[in-house]
């Protein structure tokens, strides 16, 4: 079967029966828009044609960052009218990557940050260079990470650690997060594809249909959460294009720190007017 696919923005190679997915936008850390969500999820789906394929490997092109989430540009332009645009291709691709008859391995160097943590979330396995940072960003550009963090992230380091991980946006270095149970180990970040290339050839040698059935098995209860994804991405609608949003997203290009607490102020002022309206309702008197 050809692998030949015309992609622009991932790459994509099947080599010894493993289907290498690579997002090729490395001078934006490898961001993701609505294209690149597109042809990921096009070449996830297309490894199901071939039942000769072992396993997937999603990485990140250059030496910087396995994705660094959303492209800015693309997210800045989305509302609630238009946020199923968005909204449901990272969806679809999440589903993609999880109702995948093979594992799927997130092969992942230095960033690797908000929505492109929730890409590794979504997969089977992770395995980092010693150069990983693993974080979530939305609270400090204003975006909210309910496509796969706030599921996934509790089941896997506990509910502590992970509102510490989103309410704070800490980071964790590669070695930490192996010791947490966030990914599932870390190499040097010379033996990166060698040691992922060993693990399919491992995978290459057990039995296919055995994978097939304990994935669906291992995932039957976190698929229960899709109805918490449909809640989530509900959630997110009402964040894109919010004034605070675009407050976080632009002081992010802009190299700035974002000014959230005036939409605090903001809010403040609305409650005050509300009780003094409140109490001059109750002082008035009843119409005769």
């Amino acid at each position: 079967m050809s692998s030949n696919r015309d992609y622009k923005e991932i790459l994509f190679q099947i080599e010894n029966d493993v289907a290498w997915i690579t997002i090729n936008r490395p001078e934006v850390l490898n961001a993701f828009r609505e294209q690149t969500l597109d042809e990921l999820t096009d070449a996830v789906r297309f490894t199901r044609e071939d039942p000769g394929i072992v396993a997937a490997v999603i990485t990140g092109a250059g030496d910087k960052a396995f994705s660094a989430g959303g492209d800015f540009h693309a997210m800045m332009k989305l509302n609630r009218d238009n946020a199923l645009h968005w909204n449901d291709r990272m969806l679809g691709l999440a589903m993609a990557i999880r109702g995948l008859p093979i594992p799927v391995i997130a092969m992942v160097h230095g960033h690797c940050m908000g929505g492109g943590h929730e890409l590794a979330l979504w997969c089977d396995l992770v395995i980092s260079a010693d150069d990983g940072v693993f974080g979530q960003t939305g609270a400090k550009v204003g975006a909210c990470p309910t496509v796969g963090a706030t599921q996934y992230i509790p089941r896997l380091i506990g509910e502590r650690l992970a509102k510490e991980m989103i309410f704070l946006c800490r980071t964790f270095s590669a070695e930490e997060a192996v010791k947490i149970g966030l990914i599932n180990r870390v190499v040097p970040k010379a033996e990166l594809r060698k040691a992922t290339s060993e693990w399919c050839q491992q995978i290459k040698g057990y039995s296919g249909q055995t994978l097939r059935a304990t994935k669906k098995s291992l995932n039957f209860e976190s698929d229960e959460l899709y109805a918490s994804w449909q809640h989530g991405m509900e959630l997110l609608a009402e964040i894109w294009g919010s004034d605070e949003g675009l407050e976080g997203m632009n002081a992010f290009l802009e190299k700035r720190k974002p000014d959230f607490h005036q939409f605090r102020l903001l809010r403040r002022k609305r409650v005050d007017a509300y009780l003094d309206d409140l109490k001059n309702d109750r002082n008035r008197a009843p119409a005769k």
